[in-house]
């Protein structure tokens, strides 16, 4: 099975690896799902790049903490989702294999260590449509089928 794609890979482009790891949280009626709004105003689910060794776990905890401020117990792995981007802010080609995983339950630690950063909550649909990458609405797409009533 291959992985599903977004963005389009251009010949002759070198791109630089971006490994990522992103979470699908629902509120507590799971009828909504958290974003997070980076200062560009683009709306990303929370997560990103994993750094050095660290798992896909370490990462995802370091990245919630930082955005949200929050603990997550992690749910199902939804997969891997690929996406090809250019960076206008970094002036950079990304190619970011985006690693998605549910949130089954969370704890509210206090405030982001990260304080540039809006974060809002959004009807399932909203969320799908605000998102920048194809990757992440997918996420959401992953986390909607396995929860169809």
């Amino acid at each position: 099975m291959t992985n599903p794609t977004f963005g389009h890979k251009e010949d002759n482009v070198n791109y630089q690896n971006r490994y990522g790891v992103y979470a699908v949280i629902p509120n507590e009626e799971q009828n909504k799902i958290i974003l997070v709004q980076a200062p560009n105003g683009s709306w990303f689910l929370p997560g990103g790049e994993i750094e050095g060794d660290e798992d896909h776990f370490q990462a995802l905890e370091r990245e919630l903490i930082e955005e949200l401020g929050y603990k997550a117990k992690l749910g199902d792995y939804f997969g891997q989702a690929d996406e090809y981007f250019y960076s206008s802010h970094r002036d950079t080609h990304f190619y970011n294999p985006a690693y998605i995983y549910e949130v089954t339950s969370f704890e509210d630690l206090g405030n982001p260590l990260e304080d540039f950063n809006n974060l809002a909550w959004f009807p399932i649909q909203e969320a799908i449509e605000k998102l920048k990458r194809g990757s992440h609405k997918w996420g959401i797409e992953m986390w909607e089928k396995k929860h169809k009533k």
